[in-house]
């Protein structure tokens, strides 16, 4: 294969950064390319396992995680205003989240929670969109459907997070000490159907949304992301490229 061929064959997938390319160029390929995306998703699932969601700690998870929204939909290469629109409910989100954790207000941190899964439910659908719209399984699409699952666990995990806030009562209930990523430990569990049982909604519609958690996490890991597995061909670009 040809070294120009093979660096085309790379930048195709934003894996690499031309000798001649800007930094802001190669940012947008990798965003893309949904990596960008999956590395973000995976920043708040750190953050929110690591750290309580309450505070300071609370508004820097949510910037990460509406960062990945934003990103998500201009990956997903959807109209610039949508994108334009999304980047200003991200920023509001950021700004109550800050003021919350000034004013030490749950209502305004569940207000800002409410706002993050709402975008990361627009990111995951414009993402999903874009996936099924792929000609052929290539390494951008398998990118976009494992950044599409991740992404329902940070969306659940910002839902009950915000209901936890807004309801009069816990989601948990009252009695349950919540630790720093229970939250976000209680969504993917629900995600994967794993359902360990230590952790339990009280009552609706947490209990409704956890189902539905179930029936997504479930659907979507057996018939998308699995099609999409069996269906991908590494290296069939390349082979393409050269004439193989």
């Amino acid at each position: 294969m040809a070294r120009g061929s093979k660096s085309d064959g790379e930048r195709s997938l934003g894996l690499s950064r031309g000798r001649n390319e800007r930094w802001s160029q190669f940012a947008e390929r990798v965003a893309n390319a949904f990596g960008l995306v999956l590395l973000l998703v995976i920043a708040t699932y750190v953050l929110g396992s690591l750290t309580p969601f309450h505070g300071w700690t609370a508004a820097l998870t949510t910037l990460v995680a509406a960062s990945a929204a934003v990103i998500g939909l201009a990956g997903a290469q959807v109209r610039p205003v949508v994108v334009r629109v999304a980047a200003l409910a991200a920023l509001a989100a950021v700004i109550i989240a800050v003021i919350s954790a000034a004013a030490d207000s749950r209502h305004l941190l569940g207000a800002s929670s409410f706002v993050v899964a709402l975008l990361t439910l627009t990111a995951a659908g414009a993402i999903l969109r874009a996936v099924l719209r792929e000609n052929e399984v290539g390494f951008r699409t398998i990118l976009g459907a494992i950044s599409v699952y991740a992404t329902f666990g940070i969306l659940f995990t910002f839902l009950y997070a915000a209901l936890d806030r807004i309801q009069s009562t816990p989601f948990f209930g009252a009695g349950v000490s919540v630790k720093g990523g229970d939250f976000i430990f209680f969504s993917f569990t629900t995600l994967t159907t794993t359902g360990y049982g230590d952790l339990v909604p009280a009552a609706q519609p947490g209990k409704m949304f956890a189902g539905l958690e179930m029936l997504i996490g479930q659907i979507f890991l057996v018939t998308l992301v699995a099609g999409l597995v069996s269906l991908w061909r590494p290296g069939s670009f390349a082979r393409r490229r050269a004439g193989v």
